[in-house]
C-alpha cells in the first residue's frame, strides 16, 4: 500500500467523516486499483479512522438532535451512505427516552408552528413528514402541540 495513498485518503477524511463505502467511492473516483483500495480500506477500518458503527451513531445522534430529524430520514440518509443495514438499526434503537412523537412536538415548537386552522396543520405535517417522521407520529404531534398551544 502506498504511503502517499494512504496519506490522501487520512486527509479526505480529517475533512470528511466518510463510511467505509464512501471511501471505497472516494478511491474509485481516483482510479485506485480495487485490490489496493481493498487495502487502504482494511488498513482504515482496523485501526479504527473509518468506523461506521460509530459513524452510524454520531450522525443519528446529531441528526436527531440538531436538526429534529425522525428516524425515517436518518435511516435513509444512512443506507444511501452505505451503512449497512444493521448497523443503521443500531444507531436508531438506543434512545435517550424521549419519543418519536416527543421529538416531534419539540420540533414543531422550535419552529413555532401555527396549528390554529386546517392550512397551519398541512404545513406541519409536511415539516414532520420532510424531517423523516411517519404519518402517524405527526398527526400524534400535531394533536399534542395543537392542545398545548
Amino acid at each position: 500500500m502506498a504511503d502517499e495513498l494512504l496519506a490522501k485518503a487520512l486527509a479526505a477524511l480529517g475533512r470528511k467523516a466518510l463510511t467505509e463505502a464512501e471511501m471505497r467511492e472516494w478511491l474509485a473516483a481516483r482510479e485506485v486499483e480495487e485490490g489496493e483500495a481493498e487495502r487502504v480500506v482494511s488498513f482504515l477500518t482496523e485501526n479504527l479512522a473509518i468506523d461506521d458503527r460509530a459513524f452510524a451513531v454520531a450522525f443519528a445522534s446529531d441528526k436527531r438532535e440538531l436538526s429534529g430529524w425522525g428516524k425515517d430520514r436518518i435511516r435513509e440518509v444512512l443506507l444511501r451512505r452505505g451503512v449497512e443495514r444493521r448497523l443503521v438499526e443500531e444507531a436508531l434503537s438506543p434512545d435517550d427516552g424521549e419519543s418519536e412523537v416527543d421529538r416531534a412536538v419539540r420540533v414543531l415548537k422550535e419552529r413555532g408552528a401555527d396549528l390554529g386552522d386546517d392550512r397551519g396543520r398541512q404545513r406541519a405535517l409536511g415539516l414532520l413528514a420532510r424531517r423523516g417522521y411517519d404519518a402517524e407520529e405527526a398527526y400524534a404531534a400535531i394533536r399534542i402541540a395543537g392542545r398545548a398551544a
